[in-house]
């Protein structure tokens, strides 16, 4: 798995224009990287929290361009949920902009922003265990059922298994298949926008490699995606371009080949990160089992 993650590093970054990931000290160098042209989805000076007078985000910014897939990486508390769940109107913001193909969308309800094409993945409690695969993907279709049958067969190409086992409950299945299953409810209503919240994490590392193969399938196929991920090497290894959050502000921003390999990213953030989540992959549980999809 790991020659087809080089594999895919390959094809999409050796054509890459060489650029230099820099710290933001002012607003041109927010969006290092970034394509021409207008945003599909842009976040603006966002200040939010969970809650009355605790920020998380600080001032924070994002742009996300068509057909982009662009990564989060930073430390633990540096905001990065917190930042894609005040995309998706789960955490009031209290200043600054989210807008999508330049209408505000700041603070909407979730099924609004579902209906308006933007799509989410949570870290945890991303499935209905009772029900079987067919019907998670019949929740995920919920506000537009007549579409289902021609989305369940665009899910299931991307995703093979799903189609095969459609009758087999979720709860039954590994975590690696349940995030499956969890990203293919949020594709069903088509949309043109994926927010990631940390799909790999408690996965062993050969699952960790393939939900990062299938999320460059899902942006390959026409979804413009934001990752959020603790494990940053991997991350940036398939990002266009990345986003280094600290204390909730901004504090690099670059292609993800140049974030990957710059000196003081790597000195202040990928190598604690690489060492916390190696050793989050190798240490059993309270009860001794492997990690979760292993």
């Amino acid at each position: 798995m790991s020659d087809a993650m080089d594999a895919v590093t390959r094809d999409d970054h050796d054509a890459a224009p060489a650029s230099t990931a820099v710290a933001v000290g002012d607003r041109a160098a927010l969006h290092r990287g970034a394509p021409p042209g207008e945003p599909l989805l842009a976040a603006t000076d966002l200040v939010a929290g969970y809650l009355p007078g605790v920020d998380i985000l600080n001032g924070c910014n994002l742009v996300l361009h068509p057909g982009e897939l662009v990564g989060i990486i930073g430390p633990n508390g540096a905001g990065k949920s917190t930042l894609l769940k005040s995309l998706f109107g789960l955490v009031p913001v209290r200043s600054g902009s989210v807008t999508l193909g330049g209408e505000a969308i700041t603070n909407l309800r979730a099924d609004h922003l579902v209906r308006r094409g933007v799509g989410f993945v949570p870290q945890t409690n991303n499935v209905f265990p009772s029900l079987t695969i067919e019907e998670n993907l019949q929740m995920g279709a919920y506000q537009a059922p007549r579409k289902f049958n021609e989305r369940f067969e665009f899910v299931a190409d991307l995703f093979p298994t799903l189609g095969e086992r459609r009758k087999q409950r979720a709860g039954s299945l590994s975590g690696g298949e349940r995030q499956m299953v969890a990203m293919a409810r949020a594709l069903m209503m088509e949309p043109t926008v994926l927010l990631l919240d940390e799909p790999s994490a408690g996965l062993s590392p050969v699952k960790q490699d393939e939900t990062f193969l299938r999320t460059r399938r899902i942006n390959k196929a026409g979804v413009s995606v934001v990752i959020v991920e603790q494990n940053a090497r991997r991350a940036l290894q398939i990002c266009d371009r990345g986003y280094v959050l600290d204390q909730g502000r901004n504090a690099y921003s670059g292609p993800g080949r140049d974030l990957m390999h710059d000196p003081k990213v790597i000195q202040l953030y990928l190598g604690t990160l690489a060492t916390d989540v190696e050793s989050a992959a190798r240490r059993p549980d309270e009860k001794g089992t492997p990690p979760t999809g292993a």
